[in-house]
């Protein structure tokens, strides 16, 4: 099968795996669909599959491994606040964003908010510009 037909699917690393599953579940309603033992936990999310799984190194990464692409993102960070996620606040200038209220804004409509996990992973939340659309999305 060539790799453009095969699915992708994304990694997270946990220190402590137990834990990753009830900070997933607690702050995100998330659950995983299955047990894959030592290899990880699979989780299902718009569509997409994705990981976690146990190692050692989690928490070393300081970049954005991985987020969601959500409409409202005002109401997506409300309603995480509500679950006790704490957003990140940047000024990084001309070398990244920089957030107001855990929220980095451009012109056009897009938006981002960062937040780290129970591991240290950090992951996003992005709203599209207005009028933008993935390939195939109907909604």
């Amino acid at each position: 099968m060539p790799l453009g037909d095969a699915p992708f699917i994304a990694s997270l690393p946990a220190h402590d795996i137990e834990r990753a599953k009830r900070w997933y579940q607690d702050k995100l309603g998330l659950a995983p669909i299955m047990d894959m033992g030592p290899a990880g936990q699979v989780y299902r999310t718009g569509g997409s599959l994705w990981t976690i799984y146990q190692t050692p190194s989690a928490g070393t990464g300081k970049h954005t491994l991985g987020g969601w692409l959500v409409p409202d993102i005002d109401a997506a960070i409300a309603d995480l606040r509500a679950k006790g996620v704490t957003f990140q606040e940047y000024a990084m200038g001309d070398e990244g964003p920089t957030t107001e209220n855990g929220v980095s804004r451009n012109p056009d409509g897009s938006a981002a908010a960062w937040f780290i996990d129970s591991e240290g992973n950090v992951l996003a939340l992005t709203q599209l510009p207005r009028g933008m659309a993935l390939p195939g999305d109907v909604t």
